[in-house]
């Protein structure tokens, strides 16, 4: 990145006077508005035409302070010290920042709502005021020890040790952006240490289990039945579910293989899915490419008791959400002997060791396997 460059510049003003001002470049950006600007006023005048000594002797004076202040700028910016940057940000408004941030970062309805919530937090923690100046490593330690009581934001139970890290981790993503964009010279969190995750519980339905749910209707929302059959049987998530069109499924040469094409929503990389051919029976008739797979589908309080109340008539006693049907999908590919590579990639899982997490799960299984056959 280039080196901001401070010029010197002069503007005409009334009464035979000139104001001198810095000019920046590239723009540097305001504390108080949060806009880039090029321009810094010194609040220094000079005579425009002087005439008397005393008139020249004040411009010479004026003049080599203006000097001065420029060549110290440009020198702490060539040094890359950018000391006089971080100064001028230090007043800009951090709470601000954090929610533009947000907004970047977040790729789904999901994710943005989980910087909401940590802003909710931090606006909590800060009692509705933070500049970059307030936000030092005591801050931030300050912060992990916050989220370690803190209640979710409008419920009553204390946040779990995932939710404190993912939120801990959202503080972090935008002090290191502040750092690439020069806002602050150094990260106020770089020596803070992590929240401590908590072992993974992933709840998953064995094969029975499965059987068992295709077996009950639910009638208050089939859709939300086929969809999640469809889920165990895919590994897809709930927002690539909910938005999946018929355009996206492409029957192929093969009569028992049907081909998903799809972009994930979480991450936005374009997907390619064979699916099997019971997975093409639950969704019928072939629609218009632009319908939606599952019409009125959509994600809200009602339709979560709707689930957990087919489940429990499928006489299924486990707390299900609707992501465990992608863990069931991962947990009994593994049990039956399917790649983890080809696992991992029909997850779209972009780390094999998200995918590893399942292996744990089936390792488990394998013991209590081991220990159902006895001899007394």
């Amino acid at each position: 990145m280039k080196p901001i460059k401070v010029t010197l510049r002069k503007r005409p003003l009334e009464k035979n006077r000139i104001s001198l001002y810095l000019d920046f470049y590239p723009p540097i950006v305001d504390p108080q508005s949060g806009q880039k600007k090029r321009r810094d006023y010194l609040g220094l005048h000079i005579y425009a035409n002087p005439k008397t000594h005393t008139e020249k002797e004040f411009n010479r004076i004026c003049l080599l302070k203006a000097e001065s202040i420029r060549s110290q700028k440009e020198i702490e910016f060539l040094n890359n010290s950018f000391g006089f940057y971080d100064k001028f940000n230090q007043k800009r408004d951090f709470l601000q920042y954090f929610h533009e941030k947000g907004r970047q970062h977040s790729n789904s309805s999901g994710n943005l709502g989980n910087w909401q919530s940590v802003l909710e937090h931090l606006k909590i923690y800060s009692r509705g005021n933070c500049s970059f100046a307030d936000v030092t490593p005591e801050f931030c330690e300050g912060f992990k020890k916050y989220l370690a009581k803190a209640k979710s934001i409008g419920r009553s139970h204390q946040l779990s040790a995932n939710t404190q890290l993912s939120y801990f981790a959202k503080l972090r993503a935008a002090l290191k952006d502040a750092v690439k964009e020069r806002i602050i010279t150094a990260d106020p969190c770089i020596s803070i240490n992590n929240v401590r995750a908590e072992g993974s519980n992933r709840v998953y339905l064995t094969q029975a289990e499965v059987k068992k749910l295709y077996l009950t209707p639910c009638p208050m929302l089939p859709s939300l039945r086929i969809a999640s059959l469809f889920s165990c049987l895919t590994g897809l998530r709930w927002s690539d579910i909910e938005k999946l069109t018929w355009g996206e499924i492409e029957e192929t040469d093969q009569s028992d293989i049907s081909l998903l094409k799809y972009r994930q929503k979480k991450t936005g990389r374009s997907e390619y899915l064979p699916i099997s051919n019971q997975a093409r029976e639950l969704l019928g008739t072939r629609k218009p490419q632009t319908e939606r797979v599952f019409p009125g589908l959509k994600y809200s309080a009602t339709n979560n008791t709707i689930l957990k109340n087919w489940i429990l008539s499928a006489g299924i006693q486990k707390n299900i959400t609707f992501h465990c049907f992608r863990h069931t999908y991962a947990t009994l590919q593994l049990a039956g002997g399917t790649d983890i590579y080809v696992i991992s990639g029909n997850l779209g899982h972009s780390n094999l060791k998200t995918t590893e997490i399942y292996t744990k799960i089936t390792n488990e299984k394998k013991v209590e396997a081991a220990d159902k056959i006895k001899l007394y």
